[in-house]
């Protein structure tokens, strides 16, 4: 009975592991860009504001469309208006007689149609609904890059806080065997309890230090699948490949007038001018054409459904008109609006400017850091493979007696501090490649 109940349990304990496998996404940092595009609030966000663009431009060309709709309505007049006509209409000169003009009832039904024929505002509107369209395509692009960027920078910072989690680990374990080294000599009186105390000490402390890399890698984490769109529960496993630290071309200086943050604010100064010109239109006349036909019925009674035996009588007519509209004087309002929307102008030229010199800034700031972290790196390296040296060496001169504890605990701990500046630099080299490649314009690359 115990063996099969033993039997179960494994058989629970696999189905269950299974499961948490199966959960577990692997990410490359492809996958994790292409995820967030499809998932991330921000990105849907910019996608949905590009076809709402459509939706505008047909409103706005519906104002030059006709104008079409039907109307209808029932009137009652309990008690009719009496007008003074004079008597010679009744056979009586020279008095005037109090009569009353209408029905009780009337009833109005009939389709109207207005069209404008020339309307400078609505001309314009079309044009200005047309460029809106572009702009929130290249608020799109903008807003997807900057997703790329957000998701490269956490999915790198990601990568080298469990590299100082792997070398911590590390630690760990070479620490523990010297402890077992220096255990197994104390129970022999080859070494002392201070000895042992110390070591056991500093496996206390590295196990400290690994539970909060533990807790600072999931923060990480979180904050990436956070900027993914991906649900916070979801485990995920980031392959461990190692980065690729190579120069880049550097020589050339890249257009920053070709980015996409300096086309989105020209693209918005050209919206900027059709509002202006939209504002001037306002002093153009307005002509529009209008025309209706209508179908009434009158008499002493509801005429919806009588007939003229019953003093209801029904009759038709129709009316066509030109509106015409010129604008005199509009207490210098419109004059206002428009110096408005000429400050408004200069103010995004600024902008472009600005945004320019911002661009060419972060350009030459990532080719600085880029070499400034090759430098790093190259020498972290070295250090690395020093501090191993040294190690190696400190353990042999202690095993035998020619090192004291304290040296090999100080070789340790600069081969730890030696690994971790690599990982450091590592990162703050992955970064500056991001801000270079951004710079350059071509954060879409690290999706192809």
């Amino acid at each position: 009975m115990k063996s099969m109940n033993r039997l179960a349990i494994l058989l629970i304990g696999f189905i269950f592991s299974q499961g948490i496998q199966a959960q577990t996404r692997k990410l490359t940092l492809k996958d994790a860009i292409q995820y967030a595009l499809e998932n991330k609030a921000d990105a849907k966000k910019a996608k949905l504001k590009v076809e709402n663009s459509e939706y505008q431009i047909q409103e706005v060309r519906s104002r030059a469309l006709p104008q079409i709709s039907a109307h209808g309505n029932v009137t009652y007049n309990p008690i009719l208006q009496l007008n003074a006509l004079p008597g010679d209409f009744f056979g009586q000169p020279g008095t005037t007689i109090l009569a009353p003009l209408g029905q009780k009832w009337s009833s109005v039904g009939g389709v109207s149609l207005t069209q404008n024929i020339f309307d400078q505002a609505v001309f314009t509107g079309l044009k200005a609904a047309r460029t809106t369209r572009e702009f929130y395509q290249i608020n799109q692009q903008l807003t997807e890059e900057q997703v790329i960027e957000r998701v490269a920078n956490n999915y790198y910072q990601v990568f080298v806080q469990r590299q100082k989690l792997t070398v911590i680990d590390s630690n760990y374990v070479n620490t523990s065997k010297v402890k077992e080294i220096i255990k197994g000599q104390y129970d022999n009186g080859l070494a002392k309890k201070i000895d042992l105390d110390r070591i056991t000490v500093k496996l206390h402390n590295i196990n400290t230090q690994r539970q909060q890399l533990i807790n600072e890698v999931q923060l990480q984490e979180n904050s990436l699948k956070f900027y993914m769109g991906m649900p916070i529960e979801t485990q995920i496993e980031i392959p461990q490949t190692e980065f690729e630290v190579t120069p880049h071309a550097l020589s050339e200086q890249p257009d920053s007038t070709q980015r996409t943050e300096y086309a989105l604010l020209k693209k918005q100064e050209q919206l900027l001018d059709y509002q202006k010109k939209s504002i001037v239109a306002e002093y153009y006349p307005t002509l529009a054409i209008s025309g209706s036909y209508n179908y009434i019925g009158q008499g002493p009674k509801l005429p919806l459904g009588a007939k003229s035996s019953e003093g209801v009588y029904w009759s038709d007519y129709s009316i066509i008109g030109l509106d015409l509209k010129i604008p005199i004087f509009t207490g210098f309002g419109t004059r206002a609006r428009v110096r408005q929307a000429d400050i408004e102008l200069k103010q995004v030229k600024e902008d472009m400017q600005e945004t320019k010199l911002s661009l060419d800034l972060a350009y030459e700031n990532s080719k600085t850091q880029i070499n400034n972290s090759i430098i790093t790196i190259n020498n972290q390296k070295e250090n690395v493979r020093l501090a191993e040296e040294v190690l190696s060496d400190t353990k042999n001169n202690y095993y035998n007696g020619l090192a004291s504890l304290t040296d090999l605990l100080d070789a340790e701990n600069s081969l730890v501090e030696a690994q971790n500046n690599y990982n450091s630099a590592l990162l703050d080299y992955k970064l500056a490649e991001v801000q270079l490649i951004k710079a350059k314009g071509e954060l879409k690359t690290l999706i192809n």
